[in-house]
């Protein structure tokens, strides 16, 4: 009986049979669904095989069922890496598995594999295929499991997907560092990039300077000899709009003070190595031009995810051409 991953994910009670496979490219997935699975099942024994277990020992499945203790009615047995090599003793003992319950993990099968043919057309048996997450899927992730954190926002959501990706695996290494550190304060996105060991492309970060600065020579010659990574193009925006956003804070401070005191009143507090840097840009920056950039990043941002083919070089190379334009006038 084949089911939806997500509706699993949600209810694992779905799953009715004593057999069930699980199979695909998301390992995190997969190994998420060991962790539930364990998890609901604390009083029973779950017994772990891969395959090369029971190539060496064919009997071994039907030694382990048929070994049932006083103390234990049922036995859980996980068997990993499982292929078409181990089908026909799979096949053999699901006709005695009586009480106990078999879930195999195998990676990826194609259509014409004896065991996930088996598994699909079987109604004895339950198949759920992992295939890889994608941006929805990995954000109701982070929010799930981000839930009881103040100060989830857009920001803070793109921040970590940009760090993992689309890998459930790396997120979910990082989710828990996330709610260790963060337990008793809000998520903050800066401290969240350190966290995280984002590393910066510093030569990204030199064209962001040279841009704001409005430093048209500068700002050339770092475009045309800088290679942009694409995966890291929503991390540049990221980076973007958070100078930007402390821009346009830092010109609303200096209305009641000058910049330079302004500049030590905000937070949380500029780098040192950032301020000469931060000061030459906040005479150049007030609300009204900082509101157009934002504009203009969101813009990209709404057309990047639109439209997967598009040159997201040429257009990351045009928002800070826009800005360092913008930065002048």
């Amino acid at each position: 009986m084949l089911h939806k991953s997500f509706l699993i994910e949600e209810n694992t009670s779905l799953l009715k049979n004593n057999a069930a496979l699980f199979y695909g490219e998301n390992t995190g997935l997969i190994n998420d669904f060991k962790k539930k699975i364990t998890d609901e099942n604390k009083l029973i024994n779950i017994l772990k095989f891969v395959q090369d277990d029971i190539l060496k020992n064919r009997n071994i499945l039907y030694e382990e069922i048929n070994n049932i203790s006083l103390f234990e009615e049922k036995k859980i047995i996980f068997i990993d890496n499982a292929s078409d090599k181990i089908f026909d003793v799979v096949q053999n003992v699901l006709q005695k598995i009586d009480k106990n319950k078999i879930y195999l993990f195998s990676g990826i099968l194609e259509k014409k594999s004896k065991l996930r043919s088996f598994f699909e057309k079987s109604q004895d048996c339950d198949i759920i295929p992992c295939y890889q997450d994608n941006e929805i899927s990995i954000k109701k992730l982070i929010q799930k499991k981000l839930k009881n954190c103040s100060g989830i926002t857009t920001q803070v959501i793109n921040t970590i997907i940009a760090n993992t990706g689309l890998d459930r695996v790396k997120l979910q290494n990082e989710l828990d560092k996330i709610v260790i550190f963060f337990n008793d304060e809000d998520l903050d996105n800066e401290k969240l990039n350190k966290l995280l060991n984002i590393k910066i492309n510093d030569d990204f970060n030199e064209i962001k300077d040279a841009a704001l600065k409005g430093n048209n020579h500068s700002t050339n010659i770092l475009l045309n000899s800088t290679i942009f990574e694409i995966d890291k193009i929503p991390l540049y925006l990221n980076i973007i709009n958070q100078r930007l956003n402390k821009l346009k804070v830092i010109s609303k401070l200096s209305e009641q003070s000058n910049l330079s005191v302004a500049i030590e009143k905000i937070k949380p507090a500029i780098f040192w190595k950032d301020k000469p840097h931060f000061l030459e840009q906040a005479k150049l920056w007030n609300s009204s031009k900082t509101e157009k950039a934002l504009n203009k990043t969101y813009q990209l941002e709404m057309i990047l995810k639109s439209n997967a083919d598009i040159n997201k070089s040429i257009l990351i190379r045009k928002l800070m051409l826009d800005i360092c334009v913008l930065a002048n006038t």
